[in-house]
């Protein structure tokens, strides 16, 4: 795992959404240089989850109506977990949670949707970010391995990039 040579790069493609009461919904998009097929992929398939999200499922989620337990890493209690929609290569949904893949010159554009208590939206950010660093070179070939739960907060960019998510978030 190649985590000592990796560093976050700058807060952006984030926004927050109000809702009720103290939930948000985080959206965070990344232009990726990987097919929408490869991404949805990466987004269903329990071993690439594995390497790179902050979760496991313990069964593809490709499938409308698959129900599988995701696991939050550093939290041992499975949540039972049932697709809403799964529309490949475009649109996954599944509790409080949304992809969108959108195919661009260049590969997909990914965009998530979240709902999260808004004490904790710069740290979803900057969390997500990371994982989605590490998605990017888990797609290249080049994997440097998860960094997720307590692991990500000792993370070196972990507090900048949180810093700079609360910066953004309130502006």
């Amino acid at each position: 795992m190649e985590h000592e040579h990796y560093s976050p790069g700058p807060a952006s493609g984030a926004r927050v959404v109000r809702n009720d009461g103290e939930k948000w919904t985080l959206v965070l998009v990344r232009d990726l240089r990987h097919s929408p097929e490869k991404v949805w992929s990466a987004l269903t398939d329990p071993a690439q989850l594995r390497e790179w999200a902050p979760f496991v499922v313990d069964g593809n989620m490709a499938t409308e109506g698959a129900t599988v337990n995701l696991t939050w890493v550093g939290n041992p209690t499975p949540i039972k977990t049932t697709v809403t929609r799964a529309e490949a290569p475009y649109v996954l949904a599944y509790n409080d949670t949304r992809w969108e893949l959108e195919e661009t010159a260049g590969g997909t554009r990914l965009t998530l949707w979240t709902n999260i208590d808004r004490r904790f939206i710069s740290w979803g950010a900057a969390g997500w970010h990371i994982s989605f660093d590490v998605l990017d070179r888990l797609l290249e070939g080049n994997p440097i391995g998860r960094i997720a739960g307590a692991d990500v907060m000792k993370f070196e960019g972990w507090q900048r990039l949180t810093a700079e998510y609360k910066k953004l978030f309130e502006g």
